[in-house]
């Protein structure tokens, strides 16, 4: 029995050694495939572990002239590292000072710190880093830094937005072509040392890592000049009508391409942190407003559409109206004599209300909004910035003969500058809505990326052209230009409550035009908010629009179309 129990106790010690034994032959081959037979897995790992992607420098932005708006500055931080110190702070402040600059005794100090690591000096330029690098010094190391500059300060500041390469924030244009302007066609990365020296093997290009890598270059529809021309004079005009805020935008009706984008108060990009939100929103395209007369220009020519009037039309007006529950009436009926009937031109010459309301209320409900909804009212534009709104457009559904009728001059529907820009366009290229645009696309990018609608036929868009054009000529409009023929319409509207209910003693003021009329190659489009003093369209944008045709109608070589020059 007892002799059983030896046996059966060696049997279990020899089990266990036999295990052990197959443990270590096994684990003993498993080493031996993954040092000889499987080193490429590990030998990856390793390398990545010393692997650095390649600094890039984000793409320059462009004007359509090749100006440049938008680079990145290079510079470095210098960090010291006083577990790796071969000389004392005083020696390595010796070696260092010649190409920092500033105050010694500070640098002294700061080489001093108990820190692991010492931040030393930031921003330093390139010439200074590569004379750092010169000392071999292994007690310091330096990083390369991308800062965004923009070398025309605040021109075109709220087209381009700002970057910052710290926390990776950006608005505008930076925004929007983010990837486009970080874009590399290849991956490229290199090994380096725990000090930061780079590993040089067979498979390093030595381009890839002696030059930075830059992004693509992003070319702009904007044209400086014309920019700052528009800037130049809105800013003019907010100092002498101390309103506060404005927006122009310039741009060729046929090809929807922005050529100014003005948003008034400006900022600087370079330093936008000392901005505010309000003055940095791009206001021309986030927020609504009712669009006064100038809507007039819409609803004529949704009548138009509609085939319920045409350029012969008449119209009865009784100077005041009532619609509803509101009684409207003209501007200009205060000595209480209606003007009776009369054509389109005399619409637009008097901005007459009552006929504008009349004219819309030619269309039905469903007929008016339809026609609003392919003027793209309602709905954004798709420009290709940042934060656009939609406006507000009602439903007919919830209309009532008050709001068809305040429709028709300017009221019923709040818009954004840029809605208000491509709708009339469409009138000023021969009838077709075509998608606003900053960026300045190949051919077959603008055939992806621009929507273009026929909305009306050319013909109603001559007819309506020639009578806006007449109505010009007719009035004492400061806009009238003796060689060029301009169709134009200014417009005033009262400031909504910020809650949106009722209305402040505030005002809108704008005007939109195009010339020269028989071949339009620019549409102006310019609103004022809150002006003060004698507060029209026609006293306070007018003016504005005046300069700015007149600069941009020479500096663009603009070929006049007038016969006889008018006399004004």
């Amino acid at each position: 029995m007892e002799k059983d129990k030896y046996r059966d106790f060696d049997r279990r010690i020899g089990c266990l050694q036999f295990c052990f034994l197959a443990f270590t032959v096994l684990f003993l081959i498993y080493l031996f495939l993954l040092q000889i037979f499987d080193i490429r897995h590990y030998k990856e790992r390793a390398k990545t572990q010393r692997t650095s992607k390649i600094f890039v420098l984000r793409g320059e932005i462009l004007d359509r002239n090749g100006f440049k708006l938008a680079v990145d500055e290079t510079s470095f931080d210098l960090y010291a590292h006083p577990k790796y110190y071969d000389y004392t702070p005083q020696e390595l402040a010796d070696k260092l000072f010649p190409h920092l600059g500033g105050d010694k005794n500070s640098l002294i100090k700061s080489l001093s710190s108990g820190d692991g690591v010492i931040l030393v000096k930031k921003g330093i330029t390139r010439k200074a880093a590569e004379a750092i690098r010169a000392l071999r010094l292994r007690e310091v190391s330096l990083e390369v830094k991308n800062k965004r500059a923009y070398p025309q300060g605040s021109l075109a500041s709220h087209v381009l937005g700002y970057y910052n390469s710290d926390a990776d924030v950006a608005a505008g244009i930076e925004y929007v072509a983010k990837d486009y302007l970080e874009y590399m066609d290849k991956s490229i990365t290199y090994e380096k040392t725990p000090s930061g020296d780079l590993i040089y093997n067979l498979s390093t290009r030595p381009e890839d890592v002696t030059a930075p890598i830059k992004g693509k270059t992003l070319t702009l529809t904007i044209d400086s000049a014309v920019q700052h021309i528009c800037e130049k004079y809105l800013y003019k005009s907010m100092q002498k009508t101390r309103a506060i805020r404005g927006a122009v935008i310039v741009m060729d009706p046929h090809s929807g391409e922005i050529l100014a984008l003005a948003a008034y108060p400006y900022y600087d990009p370079n330093n936008y942190q000392k901005y505010s939100l309000l003055e940095m929103k791009n206001w021309a395209l986030t927020d609504v407003y009712p669009p006064g007369s100038t809507f007039k220009i819409i609803t004529v020519a949704s009548a138009f559409i509609n085939g319920k009037i045409n350029k012969f039309s008449k119209i009865l007006d009784t100077g005041k109206i009532k619609i509803g529950w509101w009684e409207i009436q003209n501007h200009d009926y205060i000595q209480g004599k209606p003007p009776g009937l009369i054509d389109l031109v005399y619409l637009f010459q008097h901005s007459s209300n009552v006929a504008s309301v009349k004219v819309a209320q030619e269309m039905d409900d469903q007929e008016f909004y339809d026609t609003l909804e392919m003027f793209n009212f309602g709905q954004k534009t798709g420009i290709d910035l940042p934060a656009e709104s939609a406006g507000i457009l009602p439903k007919p559904k919830n209309w009532d003969t008050a709001t068809h009728g305040s429709m028709g001059y300017g009221y019923g529907a709040s818009v954004t500058a840029i809605q208000m820009a491509a709708a009339v366009s469409a009138i000023a290229n021969g009838g077709e809505w075509v998608t606003p645009h900053i960026i300045k696309y190949s051919k077959k990018e603008a055939d992806e990326k621009i929507i273009r609608r026929r909305i009306m036929t050319p013909e109603m868009s001559k007819d309506l052209t020639d009578i806006l054009v007449e109505s010009i000529d007719r009035s004492k409009s400061i806009a009238k230009m003796r060689d060029f023929r301009l169709a134009a319409k200014t417009g005033t509207s009262r400031r909504p409550k910020d809650n949106g209910i009722g209305y402040t003693n505030k005002m809108y003021t704008s005007m939109v035009g195009y010339l020269p009329a028989s071949d339009p190659k620019i549409l102006i489009y310019i609103v004022i908010d809150s002006a003060e003093g004698d507060v029209w369209g026609s006293t306070v944008a007018a003016p504005i629009f005046k300069d700015i045709s007149s600069e941009l109608a020479k500096i663009m070589n603009l070929t006049p179309d007038r016969a006889v020059p008018l006399d004004i």
